[in-house]
Parts: C-alpha cells; sequence; structure tokens
C-alpha cells in the first residue's frame, strides 16, 4: 500500500506541476487576448462596471428577489463569491508571500488583471449559451458553450463534446476536494486550535482526529444539508447574506491593523514591487527559489482565489435573471476585483506590516508560519479573540465555499447524467464534507488541486476558440448601450431564447 500511495502521490505531482505550470502561461495568454480584444475593457470602462454593479445594488431588478427558477445578479454574484473568497483568501495568501516573498503580491494582481476579462469572457458565454433545463431552471457553464460553441465549429464536433465531459468530471471531482473536504478540514483544524475543550479534543479516536473534530464535522454536515437539500434559491439566500458582512468584518478587521502598522505600509508596497523581479536573500539563499517561482506562486495563488479561467463561477452566474450576457459579464469582473483587489491586498498589507517577515531579506520570523501567519498578525493586536477571529472569518468563508462548490458540481453532474439524478450528487457531497473533517493526509487535497487545475484547460481552449463571438456580443452591447445605435441585440445562440429575451429587454429597459 506505502509503494502504492508513494507512486500515486509522484504521478499526481508531475500532472499538478505541468497543469498549475504550462497552464499558468494559457492562462495569462487568454486573460492579455481577452483583455486587447475587448480594448481593455476593465480600464476603458471602468466607470460603466462600476456603476452597473456596486452603483446599482438596490435596484430591485439587481438585488431583489426572483420569482421562479432564476436568482438575482446580486445572489449570483455573492453565491460566487461565496466559492470563491475561502481559505485561498487568508492562508494561500500568507503562503504565496512565505513561499515566494512580497513580490508573489504583484504577480497576483497581474494575474487578476488579465483574470477580470477572462471572468468576464466565461460569463458573457455562459449567458449567450444557456438553455433551460427538465426543472425549468438557467444552465449553463462551459461544458455547454464547449458543445455548442466549440462543437459547431468545422471539425470540432467530438472535440467540444470531449472537452466539455472532460470540464464536467474535473469539476465534480474539485468539488468533492477543494469544495468540501479541503474547506471544511481547515474550518476543522482552525477551529479546534482557536476554541480548544480539552474535554474534547483529548478524546482521540485516531491520530490526529479527536472526538472534537467529529462534533465539529457533525454540526457543519447537518448545517450544510439543511441549506444544500433546499436547492440554488436556498444557498443564493444565504450566500448574500453572509458574504457582504464576512468580507466587510475582514476588510474592517485588516484595516485597523493596517492602520496600526502604517509606518510599514510604504515599506510592504515597496518590498512588492522590488521583490516581483528579485528574489528575496532569504529565499533565494535557503529556499532556491527563482523569479519564475515568485511568479507561479503569485499567479497560481490568484487563480487558486478568484477562480477566473476555471470556468467554475460562470455555472452559477448563468442562473442570472439577467438579459444581457454582457451584464453578467460586468459582474465577473467586480468579482475578480472584490476577491484578489480588495480581500487578498488587505491580508496581504496585514502580513506584510505585522512585523513577523523582514521586508528587506524576506525571511519569516522564527516560530512563525505560513499556516498561522494572519492569525498571529490579528493575535498581536487582538490578543486571542484576534486569533480566533480569524478562525471564525475561514469558518465563514471556507464553509460558504462549499456551498458554492455544491451547485457548481450539481451543473457539471447534471450535464452528465441529467437533471433528475442531481439528488444523488448532493448525497455524494456532503458525504465527503464529513470525511474532511476526519481524513489528515494530505494526498486528497492535493489530488483535488490537480483536478481543480486540470478544469481550467478545456474551459480555456473553449474562451479562446470563441474569443472573437465574445469580442463581437461586447461591441454590440458598447454600441447599443452606451453609443445608441438601433441594431439588434446579441442574447442567446438559440433563436427562440434570443426572441423571448429580446421581450425580456424592452421590459427592463
Amino acid at each position: 500500500m506505502t509503494n502504492f500511495l508513494n507512486s500515486l502521490t509522484e504521478f499526481n505531482n508531475n500532472i499538478n506541476s505541468f497543469v498549475w505550470g504550462k497552464g499558468l502561461y494559457l492562462l495569462l495568454v487568454t486573460g492579455v487576448l481577452m483583455t486587447v480584444l475587448t480594448g481593455v475593457f476593465q480600464i476603458t470602462h471602468i466607470g460603466h462596471w462600476f456603476s452597473e454593479t456596486l452603483g446599482k445594488l438596490f435596484r430591485k431588478d439587481v438585488s431583489g428577489h426572483v420569482k421562479g427558477k432564476s436568482i438575482s445578479q446580486f445572489q449570483a454574484l455573492c453565491t460566487a463569491l461565496a466559492a470563491t473568497i475561502g481559505v485561498g483568501n487568508v492562508a494561500g495568501v500568507a503562503a504565496a508571500i512565505v513561499g515566494g516573498g512580497p513580490g508573489a503580491v504583484f504577480w497576483m494582481w497581474i494575474a487578476a488583471f488579465f483574470g477580470m476579462m477572462t471572468n468576464y469572457s466565461e460569463n458573457v458565454l455562459g449567458i449567450y449559451y444557456r438553455r433551460k433545463n427538465d426543472d425549468g431552471e438557467w444552465s449553463g457553464g462551459s461544458m455547454y458553450f464547449l458543445q455548442d460553441g466549440l462543437g459547431k465549429m468545422k471539425g470540432c464536433k467530438y472535440v467540444g463534446k470531449v472537452l466539455a465531459i472532460l470540464f464536467s468530471i474535473f469539476a465534480i471531482l474539485a468539488s468533492f476536494g477543494i469544495g468540501a473536504m479541503g474547506q471544511i478540514n481547515k474550518i476543522v483544524v482552525n477551529m479546534v486550535s482557536a476554541f480548544d475543550v480539552p474535554a474534547l479534543s483529548t478524546h482521540v479516536i485516531y491520530e490526529g482526529v479527536s472526538l472534537y473534530h467529529v462534533l465539529i464535522g457533525v454540526g457543519l454536515l447537518i448545517l450544510a444539508t439543511l441549506i444544500i437539500l433546499g436547492g440554488l434559491k436556498r444557498i443564493a439566500n444565504f450566500a448574500e447574506k453572509v458574504v457582504p458582512v464576512m468580507v466587510v468584518l475582514f476588510v474592517t478587521g485588516s484595516i485597523i491593523l493596517i492602520v496600526k502598522n502604517y509606518k510599514l505600509v510604504g515599506d510592504a508596497f515597496a518590498s512588492i514591487f522590488k521583490y516581483a523581479f528579485t528574489v528575496p536573500a532569504a529565499l533565494g539563499g535557503v529556499g532556491g527559489i527563482v523569479v519564475k517561482d515568485i511568479v507561479t506562486q503569485g499567479c497560481k495563488r490568484g487563480v487558486f482565489s478568484n477562480e477566473a479561467g476555471l470556468g467554475s463561477s460562470v455555472m452559477v452566474h448563468s442562473n442570472s435573471n439577467v438579459v444581457e450576457p454582457v451584464r453578467q459579464g460586468l459582474w465577473g469582473i467586480f468579482e475578480v476585483f472584490a476577491d484578489t483587489m480588495v480581500v487578498c491586498t488587505m491580508t496581504a498589507l496585514v502580513v506584510l506590516t505585522s512585523g513577523f517577515i523582514n521586508l528587506d531579506t524576506g525571511a519569516l520570523q522564527e516560530g512563525i508560519t505560513d499556516a498561522t501567519l494572519v492569525a498571529d498578525a490579528f493575535g498581536n493586536v487582538f490578543g486571542i479573540w484576534g486569533e480566533r477571529f480569524i478562525a471564525i472569518a475561514i469558518l465563514l468563508f471556507a464553509f460558504t465555499t462549499v456551498l458554492g462548490w455544491d451547485h457548481y458540481g450539481t451543473k457539471a453532474w447534471e450535464y452528465l447524467f441529467g437533471t433528475k439524478s442531481t439528488k444523488l450528487y448532493k448525497v455524494i457531497h456532503l458525504i465527503t464534507i464529513m470525511c474532511g473533517a476526519l481524513l489528515t493526509s494530505s494526498l486528497a487535497w492535493d489530488i483535488s488541486d490537480t483536478f481543480n487545475g486540470l478544469m481550467m484547460v478545456p474551459n480555456l481552449i473553449g474562451v479562446i476558440a470563441l474569443s472573437g463571438l465574445v469580442m463581437k456580443i461586447t461591441r454590440n452591447y458598447v454600441d447599443r448601450r452606451l453609443k445608441g445605435k438601433d441594431i439588434k441585440p446579441m442574447l442567446s445562440v438559440f433563436p427562440e431564447t434570443q426572441a423571448a429575451e429580446e421581450e425580456r429587454l424592452k421590459e427592463v429597459l
């Protein structure tokens, strides 16, 4: 068994290194391509996408509850953010800085800047190729634009279908690992550490797992069951209440720490730009890293955080009540902005101004690890309740991630096996939640990390293949909505859906 596990670990590591190595280049190329084709939309139309997202949060058609199977645009955003704002925003950012130095933050920003247009493009295609399932609910995502977009190109019928199937399989497997076991494991470990109950934690069931772990796992399982079995509507209702609160609280707490350590803010930014292209002495001498490793750390953690390019959040954005594909694409831009440019930047500044990292050498203070770095920074200012606050933040971040990924896995399962069988997926997903509280091996997380990266490949192939279509839809929207031209809108690839959405568009306008 040991030999088998060692072989499996080596095999997975080779695939993982390839996917998160070469795959990152594909990711950046896609982001650059979509940025160029849309005329650097995230900058040239920054006022428009801000006004159409943040500026319309209180409009009924944007944030009001929707009748039927659809959800509001704001609920779609919150559910997508629920899945993206997770452990990666806290522990992931700290790990990037510890492993790649302060410069990794710069590459996280670069990945996010171009990722805005990758996420935008995914959402535009998701809305354009979506259709109603047997239950009358919108279904969209990479598998559909691969099948009906790439698959309709000359000589690509089977290529599109195969890639769609592969994407769905990878998404389901990732939802069990990154989307359940990994998140729950982090919650349990952090809660046991921050809120220790000796009577429970000392009652060891087997090595690394106590009665306390089991009880927390059962509690999370019950709560997840009550929400998940209620379907997307219940997940979205939970997300729209929890996500804004947890983001505001975390950002507020971070700002307090940054203000307290304001004298180091300038040095923190200086170190980010300085070490974006040079290796810190401590990491270069001891870890042997090179500039390429800094770029990889930053880009990889950025993708872990905002998931732009993975094709995951498209599956919930496609359930929105929105009519215009571009309108949901704007929420995709805002999603990446909020996740990486705001939340991850706050985490990075908390870490870099904490005093636990030498900004000149990149050396980490003895006794501090990337797993405890953010909690130690909060604890240094707020005491034990600072550490407990981070434990609670990880609880909320990670738990809502599980809920968001349940929807992703459900949609991927629906594509492969049909709408009626999705209850079976939900049961399996709930079982993996309990497994996350009980498992201690890192191999399961490493494998799920690989599947998470593998989703990126077919998705980005689809985005690149249909990049011309994204450009046309964007140009159509800009000409109609911003330049006032009287031309036919591009709303759906399906004639009957196009006609119905045109009628809805008249009502909205």
